[in-house]
């Protein structure tokens, strides 16, 4: 097995620049998922490492050798589609045989691994079935078997689980975290746009945003300590609440004035130079906190209460021109449409961001 190492890798279709200098080091049996909004760069990322598209610039290492030039089939690497791409003429077992069989394998090698990688999969009792006699949730395991039986050094996946109903999707991202406890000294790099995905599955997540890197780091780490804007409200669901002011006060203790003259202590430090600069302070939904008291960061009247049973979304405008906050209390709420309420939060939950977009808290 083999860690990767992204040297300044760029991207280019003629003059339009898809990938700006990736630089990223991926140790051998990390698992790492590549996130961001549509056109970002993921997909194509990942198609530079499994060698399906030139690079324009930089350096790709596998296992500390240079493979910008070598051919996917020399590259030690499986990658596992979004389609199952399965022979429907052949049987699960064959499926999985066949690239063996085309490597000229013994019999008794693509055996031994078929029989390994159904076990791990748990996908022995449907050998002997056609594709179309499987769920879709079954033939994903089969193109993932697939790959497990060619024994790569890396594992590439791209949006595997897209194609599959919500619950199918649930199931086969369990299977996807039990292959990853059973082969950990394999690699895998993994690209979804679904959040729960990549903070279930992730050693670390690297956000990707136009073609650049905006943050790399564990699941729990972009969550509580996100660098910028644009990972803030990436990461977390629903999106975090960002609500627009100026810096009344720098220090050690900020205060930002916002909309209708309220002034919020962020607890957050500022330097003096900033003071009278424009900021933004962040809020999660589930960090928000209903309150009759003096001490809170917001009001505003509830537009829409969405009961969930688990939880209750509600959405309040405030004072500002910009989009509801959304508020993600537990259970039950007595909260009705047109109800005025008033929100807090622990201020070691807030955060704050430069006029740029940046964590004064990174």
């Amino acid at each position: 097995m083999a860690g990767l190492k992204l040297q300044s890798l760029k991207k280019s279709y003629g003059a339009v620049k898809v990938i700006h200098g990736v630089d990223l080091e991926i140790q051998q049996g990390e698992f790492i998922v590549f996130v961001g909004p549509s056109g970002c760069g993921k997909s194509t990322l990942l198609r530079m490492i499994a060698g399906l598209e030139d690079i324009t610039g930089g350096i790709l290492e596998i296992d500390g050798m240079v493979v910008n030039d070598v051919p996917p089939s020399k590259r030690g690497i499986a990658m596992v589609f979004q389609s199952y791409a399965l022979y429907p003429h052949m049987t699960v077992y064959d499926n999985m045989a066949f690239g063996l069989r085309i490597a000229g394998q013994s019999s008794e090698e693509i055996d031994k691994r078929v029989q390994s990688a159904a076990e791990i999969l748990q996908l022995g009792p449907y050998l002997d079935r056609l594709p179309k006699a499987l769920s879709g949730g079954q033939r994903q395991r089969v193109a993932i078997g697939r790959a497990i039986c060619r024994d790569p050094k890396v594992f590439l996946f791209d949006e595997p689980l897209s194609n599959l109903d919500a619950a199918l999707r649930v199931a086969t991202r369990i299977e996807i975290a039990k292959l990853n406890e059973a082969m950990p000294d394999t690699t895998m790099i993994y690209v979804t746009h679904d959040q729960v995905e990549a903070m279930t599955l992730a050693d670390r997540i690297v956000v990707l945003s136009a073609g650049y890197i905006e943050q790399v780091g564990p699941p729990m780490e972009l969550y509580d300590r996100p660098k910028n804007l644009f990972v803030a409200q990436f990461i977390g669901s629903p999106a975090m609440n960002i609500i627009p002011g100026t810096i009344e006060k720098a220090g050690s203790s900020a205060t930002l004035a916002v909309a209708g003259g309220k002034s919020v202590d962020t607890g957050i430090a500022v330097p003096d130079t900033d003071q009278g600069k424009k900021a933004s302070f962040g809020v999660r939904p589930e960090d928000l906190v209903a309150t009759t008291g003096e001490d809170f960061l917001f009001e505003g009247t509830v537009s829409i209460v969405e009961a969930l049973g688990e939880v209750t979304l509600l959405y309040v405008d405030d004072l500002t021109d910009g989009e509801p906050i959304i508020a993600k209390l537990p259970g039950h709420q007595n909260v009705n449409r047109g109800d005025k309420l008033r929100f807090t939060a622990d201020r070691a939950k807030l955060h704050l961001f430069d006029a740029d977009g940046n964590s004064y808290r990174y």
